[in-house]
């Protein structure tokens, strides 16, 4: 069938883009992976529509989207429950669903969580730089020609036809996350930590959080009690590599958990998310609370040990 036209963008939202599980690699050249902040539910929503887990879909952040289908293809919402809905139907999460031509998909608020994944049988055809279609917004390349969607925005398909077979599958509902406003992550401790006091420790560990308005793929930016350096050192460290769920002390003593859109920081870090939590941060925001709880590398390493995900 080759690559179709599938979707026209109605309304694009305040911010949709395509993203893939990201560009690897190139951070020695100061490109970060950019790609889907929730990959846990990015990489479901593939499998349900019958692609392989790291086809490009739409990141759709708070409030969604209207697009119109161009043909028949099959399509999954996973992720925030943006309360998504065909024509005036609601439309069931985290299960591939039929959408004739001329249907159209809209989302009526925002429910629980942040970011919603829309998946299309035959994934999205944009072209591949740097081995990713991930929208990167700051360098303006991926995705479509590196920015948000646009109405009249035409999503186009690879042979969408091929995956309808994969209509009803859904995931276990006992594997569903739910995404409450107060939120605990796991973290170890690190690298910097011993640049911190006892008690600025005891402080971080022991204290919510709140994600300010100022959050956005880069970083989650934290409101809280100052968590303070050690008296006797420098402002500011030799800017060094960091990865998603490091969370930086800047100079006003408020967290910032990194994200993928970023690949060096000049900031100490007090520690750093485990992987196994990096996909609640995408559902994570502005309002909603954080605790942190701390565990040691080999509890880390066990929650991600063998982990995988059946359709």
């Amino acid at each position: 069938m080759g690559t179709v036209e599938a979707l026209e963008i109605l309304a694009p939202g305040p911010l949709t883009t395509v993203q893939d599980r990201g560009r690897f690699g190139f951070g020695q050249y100061g490109v970060p992976p950019s790609g889907a902040v929730d990959s846990f539910s990015f990489r479901v929503g593939n499998l349900l529509v019958g692609n392989k887990e790291d086809e490009a879909s739409l990141e759709i952040t708070i409030i969604g989207p209207k697009i119109v289908a161009l043909i028949d293809t099959l399509i999954a919402i996973t992720g925030a429950d943006l309360q998504p809905k065909v024509n005036k139907t609601p439309l069931e999460m985290w299960r591939s669903h039929f959408l004739k031509k001329g249907d159209v998909l809209s989302f009526k608020g925002p429910k629980s969580g942040c970011r919603a994944y829309l998946s299309i049988g035959g994934g999205i055809s944009v072209q591949t730089i740097m081995g990713s279609k991930s929208t990167n917004l700051a360098a303006q390349f991926g995705g479509l020609e590196g920015r948000s969607l646009r109405k009249g925005d035409i999503i186009s398909s690879d042979s969408p036809a091929r995956h309808l077979k994969a209509v009803g599958r859904s995931l276990d509902k006992a594997l569903i996350p739910s995404y409450p406003k107060n939120q605990t992550l796991r973290v170890i401790s690190g690298p910097q930590d011993d640049h911190f006091s006892a008690k600025a420790k005891e402080i971080f560990l022991g204290s919510p959080f709140q994600l300010t308005p100022q959050s956005d793929r880069t970083g989650i930016r934290l409101a809280g009690p100052h968590i303070e350096a050690k008296k006797n050192l420098d402002k500011s460290i030799i800017s060094e590599g960091v990865m998603p769920g490091t969370i930086q002390i800047p100079g006003d003593a408020q967290p910032i958990i990194i994200l993928g859109e970023t690949v060096t920081g000049g900031y100490r870090k007090v520690a750093t998310v485990i992987s196994a939590d990096l996909p609640l941060l995408g559902q994570l925001k502005p309002g909603d609370t954080v605790n942190f709880r701390k565990v040691s590398t080999d509890e880390a390493y066990k929650t991600v040990q063998g982990w995988s995900i059946n359709i």
